[in-house]
């Protein structure tokens, strides 16, 4: 990772604010972005104008690099307001860890601390107001970077630019939801980019997510490329389950290696729950389920954080998961970290980064 380093960061607020026209008590998931974000380049191998202006469009060139080879990778990011008013991201320090990870295997230049960190808790401040208050709601925050030199030819692009945008959103999924095992189409291959949070891997899940919506699904259970015999995860989240008195999530560097995952296997692990990571056979799910052992299954993702999986089908046929109000795990960590990441019990692992 790169070292910190202090940036010196422009600030042009807004002179209109669209703050008054939000309905806080109606928000719809990424259709309501803040009066802010940052912008920062790179080129000549620096970072250079970093700065925060006013949301908006954005200039670029039709031979941009990123339109052209898929250089362009993200991150899902939340902050939280307290009852006094304290604004809370929480663990973004982890997501500025796999952030990098995702730009060093797409060959695009690592974000230093001084931008991502420091820039985000400036963007925040100046954007405090549009962090919702009310329980449920959150900011969502989505630092990206794409390739920008005016060229074609296959090479990695010489210049780059990254941006924070935020906006308020209430819940991504309202209610529990029923996944179809995907046995035909693949989301990542060993040796490729399933680690990554890249562009490319939600491109291609579009398509067989619609096949399964059309059946009646409301996501996919993607499986191993070769096979398709192991799970790996969902179409926007990982998969965690309970099976017999273990806390089970699929592992593997095809799978994205999630910070709300990271951190319900902490606290089931600090819980004294049996905790493993590992591979898990669509086999011993489907018979696990049939024989009673499999007793929660849900998804785990920013956008998402919890939420439990009431029905899977697998070979034309379908099989129901137990009710949620008896899942013990799932229901807890989800009661816990909404305590959590809204200030209302202490934080001893020091996951909530506050915004002086």
């Amino acid at each position: 990772m790169n070292a910190t380093e202090n940036y010196s960061i422009r600030v042009e607020p807004t002179q209109n604010s669209r703050l008054s026209q939000v309905d806080f008590d109606n928000l719809k998931f990424g259709k309501i972005l803040s009066d802010h974000m940052l912008v920062a380049d790179y080129d000549d191998g620096e970072w250079k104008d970093v700065s925060i202006v006013p949301y908006g469009d954005i200039s670029i060139s039709p031979s941009m690099s990123a339109l052209h080879y898929g250089q362009a990778i993200f991150e899902g990011v939340k902050a939280y307001k307290f009852a006094d008013g304290t604004v809370s991201i929480f663990r973004p320090d982890r997501n500025w860890e796999r952030f990098n990870k995702s730009a060093a295997r797409l060959q695009m230049p690592e974000v230093p601390e001084g931008i991502f960190m420091d820039g985000l808790s400036k963007l925040l401040d100046i954007d405090r107001d549009w962090v919702p208050a009310k329980e449920g709601s959150s900011l969502y925050i989505r630092p990206f970077m794409f390739g920008t030199e005016a060229a074609l030819g296959v090479h990695p692009s010489k210049s780059y630019k990254f941006i924070i945008i935020t906006g308020p959103v209430g819940a991504y999924y309202s209610k529990p939801i029923s996944l179809k095992v995907e046995t035909y189409y693949t989301r990542a291959a060993e040796g490729g980019v399933g680690f990554s949070k890249n562009a490319g891997n939600y491109a291609l899940s579009l398509y067989p997510t619609q096949l399964a919506n059309d059946e009646g699904y409301d996501q996919i259970m993607w499986t191993d490329a070769a096979d398709h015999k192991y799970i790996e995860e969902a179409g926007t989240a990982n998969l965690i389950f309970r099976i017999g008195d273990t806390i089970i999530t699929p592992h593997g560097d095809t799978i994205l290696h999630g910070v709300t995952r990271r951190t319900i296997m902490e606290l089931a692990d600090k819980w004294g729950f049996k905790t493993e990571q590992r591979k898990v056979s669509v086999q011993e799910l489907i018979e696990g389920i049939k024989a009673g052992t499999v007793t929660e299954a849900f998804a785990a993702g920013t956008a998402a954080t919890i939420t439990h999986i009431s029905r899977i089908g697998f070979e034309g046929q379908d099989y129901n998961l137990p009710p949620v109000e008896g899942r013990e795990f799932s229901n807890k960590v989800l009661h816990y970290l909404n305590e959590l990441r809204y200030g209302k019990v202490a934080d001893p692992f020091g996951w909530n980064y506050l915004v002086k």
